[in-house]
C-alpha cells in the first residue's frame, strides 16, 4: 500500500462508511475488472462500507453493475440517474423525469451527429449509445487532447453540459452532474446528514470529470493515471496511489480497511 507523497492515516479514514468511485480506468484496468480489484470491492462490502460507483457509463452497464457487484447503488450517465436493487428488481431513480430526459437526449443526439459530420477527426458516437437513457457519449480514443477540447467547446456553445473522461466526451441537457446526484443519494437514499458527509464518505477517481467529486468529498483519492492531468483540475484528490487504475484502487481499499483492523 503506497501513495505518491503523503499517505492517509487510519485516523483520517476511521469513520468512512460510504465509498463513491469512478469506474473506467479507476476500477477497471485496460477495460477489465482485475480479480484483486473485485475482491477489494467484496472486502469493503463485508467490512460494512456501502460502495456507489459514479460513472459516465450507460444505463445498460449500470444495470449489470448493480446486479452483479457488491454495491449499494450506481450513479450513471454522469448523474442522470441512480440505480438500486430493491426486492430483487433494478430500479432507476432519475434526476428529473425519465421521459423528459429521454426526449432531450434524442434531440441532443441529432445535434451531436451534425457536429461530428463536420469534423475530419476520428470522433464517433460511442458503441453503447443505444443503451443510454439520458446522455450522449463520444469516443475520444486516438484524438489529441487539444482537438477534444475544441469539440467540447463547440458542444457547450449549443447550451449543453460536457464532461470529459479518460475514454469519452459525455454530454447532456440538464443541471446535474456526478456531485449533484451523489449529494441526493446520500441525503435521500442513505439518510446522511450533510454535516456528517466529510467524515463518512470517500471518493476515488482518475479523470477531469471527477473534479466535482474531488471538491465535494474530503477523503478523496486519485489512482496514479491521474497524475498527468492534475494541473488541469480545479479540484484535486487529497491522496494519489502509486499504482494505476484497478491496482491503485486495491491500495486505496486497503487504506480504507485499515481502521477496521483495530
Amino acid at each position: 500500500m503506497t501513495f505518491i507523497g503523503a499517505a492517509p492515516s487510519p485516523v483520517d479514514l476511521r469513520d468512512v462508511r460510504y465509498l463513491f468511485t469512478d469506474v473506467d480506468d479507476t476500477l477497471t484496468t485496460e477495460g477489465q475488472l482485475l480479480p484483486q480489484t473485485y475482491q477489494a470491492l467484496w472486502d469493503l462490502y463485508h467490512a460494512g462500507v456501502s460502495i456507489v460507483p459514479v460513472t459516465g457509463g450507460s444505463a445498460g452497464w449500470c444495470e449489470h453493475i448493480v446486479r452483479a457487484w457488491p454495491v449499494a447503488a450506481v450513479i450513471g450517465e454522469s448523474g442522470a440517474f441512480a440505480a438500486f436493487r430493491r426486492n430483487g428488481q433494478v430500479c432507476f431513480d432519475y434526476w428529473e423525469d425519465g421521459i423528459a430526459q429521454a426526449k432531450r437526449q434524442r434531440e441532443h443526439l441529432e445535434t451531436i451527429r451534425a457536429l461530428l459530420s463536420l469534423s475530419t477527426l476520428p470522433f464517433k458516437i460511442a458503441h453503447d449509445q443505444p443503451f443510454r437513457l439520458a446522455d450522449v457519449a463520444i469516443d475520444i480514443g486516438g484524438v489529441a487532447h487539444e482537438d477534444v477540447e475544441i469539440l467540447a467547446a463547440q458542444i457547450r456553445e449549443t447550451g449543453a453540459t460536457v464532461a470529459i473522461s479518460s475514454i469519452h466526451i459525455n454530454t447532456w441537457i440538464g443541471n446535474y452532474d456526478k456531485r449533484a446526484m451523489s449529494e441526493r443519494v446520500l441525503r435521500e437514499a442513505f439518510g446522511v446528514d450533510p454535516v456528517n458527509t466529510p467524515s463518512l464518505t470517500a471518493f476515488v477517481g482518475d479523470s477531469r470529470n471527477d473534479a466535482p467529486m474531488f471538491g465535494y468529498i474530503r477523503n478523496s483519492f486519485g489512482v496514479r493515471n491521474i497524475v498527468p492531468i492534475l494541473d488541469k483540475l480545479p479540484h484535486r484528490p487529497r491522496w494519489v496511489s502509486s499504482e494505476p487504475a484497478g491496482l491503485g484502487f486495491v491500495d486505496i481499499a486497503t487504506a480504507l480497511l485499515e481502521p477496521f483492523m483495530f
